[in-house]
């Protein structure tokens, strides 16, 4: 942290330059704290979000049946499927939103470049749904194996998901621009809200209405036309009013702004679409493989596994943009920084979650559906997802740091290499050994991956700081969260065995995840020197730290350590 002594003197010099250091240290420390502050509302929304996402399934297996979950789960096939149109262009736009913040461009510019994109977008998306809504029939027919739900029925579910997807994929663009400008706490309140609409409020529709798949998409679609309204208004009321002059006639589209920066909008084009292809080729190969009611057990098991990058997402969405206002304002050694830092927070949170998952699966599953047909299918699948989840989630972290340094050359290479690992497998995985298969060619290809490029990714972009990444920042977590794991077994066999019901599971789930998390930010570093900090203000009210005080240690990446303020 850093100390601040607004009563002290310098006789070396002037009052104007001491004012200045002061308020430079004040705007150090408001950001400091408005990052915190972020990244703290961005898991309290993802925390909910999940929690209800997660909770809310049985009701619906409850109301719709495990083969129009099945649908629901083909429905998060499509919103994926639909990132492949975006082009790059909603990052983009955030990055320069963050951009602006930082000072490298002007309001003008922020302005066309969001009416272009607009333009775009809308029209994409009607497209999009018009197409998806001609097809509705032949995927209905051809595609989904129904056996109970009518072929009316799925086709006029498809129909209502091709507009959800359009209108949702539209709202992203919004969102992009809100994140950009830091205002993650608003925006994580409002996806509380419309996660609550969408996850809870549909259960007493189901009551008293009704619970079919198509009134279910039908409530959706309600959803999702307030869910773009709110965020239309609150991007456009972000971004600056524009006088109009003679240099400045129209902030109408302005399409040069996108081709100036199509290159690096291109280069997250190709991320993203292998992204959506790295995440979603198994479900969308296995939703023609398998029966409907089957693809329903493996989206209830993709879903659970899916908590691990949810849980180190917000620190991505938090992230982002300040690493990239770091990088427009020249300051490496804070890029640096928070990164490593950023580092140990997503392994300490994400390794105890994951191998939680996966060591209990069985009982998670149980805890969580109460029923035990569910359980026996997907548990195996949920272990390997969760591990590779893990993996993922880690691999992630040098992506952020080539997107706030605006190069993705070496990383759509790289993406290039984990397709080449995947693809294969999954289809080979996949069509010989069912939901199991893809879920070993999932980690397998994870593995290979992150042991691979990831070195290759530092020595380009951040040079002498992998080995020191790889034991100090994950291994140490890493270690620390498995000991936890294998403490806790017994003791949680011994419990399931003696009880029958499900909440004896779910406090011995709590348990063990707690543990977990306890040793893992024990072997972080970054929160060893958090937790002290934190300790030392309680214990010392009034306490005011001296120079020598207000500096703290910061890993230059090469194993040394230099004392910065």
């Amino acid at each position: 942290m850093i100390g601040i002594d607004v009563f002290s003197s310098s006789n070396g010099g002037s009052g104007s330059t001491r004012a200045n250091r002061v308020s430079d240290s004040l705007r150090e420390v408001k950001e400091r704290m408005s990052l915190k502050s972020n990244i703290v509302a961005s898991y309290i929304s993802q925390i909910y979000v999940t929690t209800i996402g997660i909770v809310m399934v049985p009701f619906y297996l409850s109301y719709m049946g495990v083969e129009a979950y099945g649908l629901v789960g083909f429905f998060a096939l499509l919103q994926s499927l639909f990132q492949l149109l975006d082009l790059g262009l909603t990052p983009t736009l955030a990055r320069e939103a963050a951009r602006f913040r930082g000072g490298a461009i002007d309001g003008v510019s922020l302005r066309r470049l969001l009416r272009a994109l607009e333009f775009m977008f809308f029209t994409v998306a009607g497209v999009g749904a018009a197409a998806l809504i001609a097809a509705s029939s032949w995927v209905a027919a051809n595609w989904l194996e129904a056996e109970q739900l009518t072929l009316a029925e799925v086709t006029r579910a498809i129909i209502l998901m091709a507009l959800i997807v359009g209108l949702r994929w539209v709202s992203g663009l919004y969102r992009g621009v809100i994140s950009g400008f830091e205002k993650i706490v608003w925006l994580s309140q409002f996806n509380a809200a419309i996660a609550t609409a969408k996850f809870v409020a549909v259960i007493p529709f189901f009551m008293y209405v009704s619970a079919s798949s198509t009134d279910f998409f039908a409530f959706q679609f309600g959803i999702a036309i307030v869910e773009l309204a709110v965020l239309f208004l609150k991007a456009n009321h972000l971004i600056p009013a524009v006088e109009r002059t003679a240099d400045v006639p129209s902030t109408r589209w302005d399409f040069s702004t996108v081709r100036r920066l199509s290159k690096f909008s291109l280069g997250i084009a190709f991320t993203s679409s292998a992204w959506v292809l790295i995440t979603q080729i198994d479900k969308l190969l296995l939703s023609k493989l398998l029966p409907l009611a089957d693809y329903g057990y493996f989206t209830l098991a993709v879903l659970l596994a899916s908590c691990v990058p949810m849980v180190s997402g917000p620190i991505g969405v938090s992230l982002i943009p300040r690493m990239t206002r770091l990088h427009a304002q020249g300051d490496e050694r804070g890029l640096m920084q928070l990164y490593r830092n950023a580092t140990q927070l997503v392994a300490a949170i994400t390794i105890p979650t994951g191998l939680t998952l996966a060591v209990f699966a069985k009982p998670t599953l149980l805890a969580w559906t109460g029923n035990g047909e569910i359980a026996m299918h997907a548990a195996p699948v949920l272990a390997l997802y969760a591990v590779g989840n893990i993996i993922l989630a880690l691999g992630a972290l040098p992506y952020f740091l080539q997107f706030a340094k605006g190069n993705l050359a070496l990383h759509v290479r790289g993406v290039m290499l984990f397709l080449m690992l995947l693809v294969p497998g999954i289809l080979l995985g996949a069509m010989t050994y069912g939901t199991i298969g893809a879920g070993v060619a999932w980690l397998v290809s994870d593995s290979l991956w992150f042991v691979l490029w990831i070195p290759v990714a530092h020595r380009r972009f951040a040079p002498g700081i992998h080995s020191s990444w790889m034991f100090n920042d994950i291994g140490t977590i890493f270690v620390c969260a498995a000991t936890a794991a294998a403490v806790a077994y017994s003791p949680f066999v011994e419990l399931t065995t003696r009880s029958t019901g499900r909440w004896p599971i779910v406090f011995g789930l709590v348990a063990a995840g707690i543990l977990g998390l306890i040793l893992s930010s024990l072997g972080s570093r970054y929160l060893r020197g958090l937790a002290a900090q934190i300790w030392h203000r309680r214990t010392h009210v009034g306490f005011k730290p001296d120079a020598a005080a207000s500096k703290v240690d910061v890993d230059d990446g090469a194993g040394t350590l230099t004392r910065a303020r």
